[in-house]
């Protein structure tokens, strides 16, 4: 009996000392990770390259093997290491003098082989180039002329008539015409089809216009043309000329602009950012007392300058979306409002309080930035949005923890 009760003295100690410590931690971290913290994002930094390859970047699985790459210049980056492979002559730029040929990248398979091709857009007024993949063969890719110049510095890559594949929207700067390309439809083919949606000389068209966006602005099921002064009403068949224009004061010189309903009562009102001054803003849609629609703009960050790309996307999985940004370092050489301040990158938690929508800042890293585009996408898998962005700092990965 004596042997019993010390057994169980002893048990009731390790109980007591040991055991049941370590199952309240586990129950608490449990309920942290559970629900607590389920909120929570935290990122962390992966450096592709110190040096000034590109603005933009882009994601695909260049070679096949399940895993994405990230595209940046000159560049892909094979993941999940992040080699580097050069598809093109090599070119790196100053970032206190000079401008990167590669505005923006972007992942797809133009000629329907089965491999994803890279696409570049130059400097605005430059032009769009893809570059063939050459299916695991070493050496430059070839390259082939999509438009000879292309305007307006936030051009979209974006499926305009819903057959699932991109399009690419821009101004044509042949004619300062707002137009979209339809990529070739046939395996082999490498011809682009041209639409036109503006007269030539129309609002947001001329070389260096900032701001542009595709969203269904007036809640017909057909996504409009946004640029700052207005909106281009899309017709039923989005590749005949039928496309209205509506004009708006939509800001000044912004990057990418989005439909969304911020305010949730009903109808869709328009996000954008600064892209060289500060500021990211929401402007509502609202019906004034002639029944005429005014828009009504409303601050949500004004603490760095240069927010020249902008995503609207779900960062933490609650179902609203949020904006990610951050400041495009040196747009114009050191010439720019906030130039010699911090290059931060943030996301931006949007909820929402008795219909009154908040924008809640969260700083990702200081020291990094975006160019004039930026990927918000799953990089690694796991099921979680990361970041993508290159510009004058380097080409960063921020994968979500």
């Amino acid at each position: 009996m004596g042997n019993v009760q010390a057994f169980t003295t002893r048990n009731h100690m390790l109980m007591k000392n040991y055991i049941l410590p370590v199952v309240w931690l586990m129950g608490a971290v449990w309920l942290l990770t559970g629900y607590g913290m389920a909120n929570e994002v935290a990122f962390e930094k992966h450096v592709l390259s110190p040096d000034f390859l590109s603005e933009g970047a882009a994601v695909a699985d260049v070679n096949k093997d399940g895993v994405s790459d990230i595209v940046a210049g000159s560049y892909w980056f094979e993941g999940p290491d992040w080699q580097p492979h050069a598809f093109r002559p090599v070119k790196t730029y100053a970032p206190d003098t000079d401008y990167s040929d590669t505005f923006f990248n972007h992942a797809m398979d133009v000629n329907r082989d089965g491999w994803v091709d890279i696409l570049r857009i130059a400097l605005p007024g430059g032009g769009l180039y893809w570059y063939e993949n050459p299916q695991g063969a070493q050496g430059q890719w070839a390259m082939r002329s999509a438009h000879p110049s292309v305007n307006n510095e936030s051009p979209r890559f974006v499926d305009i008539d819903g057959d699932g594949r991109d399009d690419i929207l821009f101004s044509d700067g042949e004619r300062e015409q707002m137009v979209w390309l339809h990529p070739p439809e046939t395996a082999g083919d490498t011809v682009w089809t041209r639409h036109a949606i503006s007269e030539e000389g129309a609002p947001g068209t001329s070389r260096f216009s900032h701001g542009l966006g595709l969203g269904d602005v007036n809640n017909d099921g057909r996504d409009d043309v946004i640029v700052r002064e207005g909106w281009w009403h899309a017709p039923h068949d989005p590749t005949t000329d039928g496309w209205v224009f509506r004009e708006a004061n939509l800001g000044e010189p912004a990057a990418q602009m989005y439909a969304y309903d911020v305010d949730a009562d009903g109808d869709n009102d328009v996000v954008a950012s600064s892209a060289h001054e500060y500021g990211i803003w929401w402007y509502e849609q609202r019906q004034n007392a002639g029944g005429n629609v005014e828009w009504v703009r409303h601050l949500i960050h004004d603490g760095f300058s240069q927010s020249h790309g902008l995503v609207l996307r779900d960062v933490n999985g609650d179902g609203l979306p949020d904006l990610v940004t951050g400041k495009r370092y040196f747009a114009h050489n050191g010439k720019d409002p906030g130039s010699h301040e911090p290059a931060v990158l943030y996301w931006f938690e949007m909820t929402r309080e008795d219909g009154t929508p908040q924008w809640i800042p969260h700083r990702i890293d200081d020291d990094s930035g975006v160019g004039v585009e930026l990927i918000v996408e799953d990089v690694t898998g796991d099921g979680r949005p990361d970041i993508v962005t290159a510009n004058k700092k380097g080409v960063f990965l921020f994968e979500q923890r």
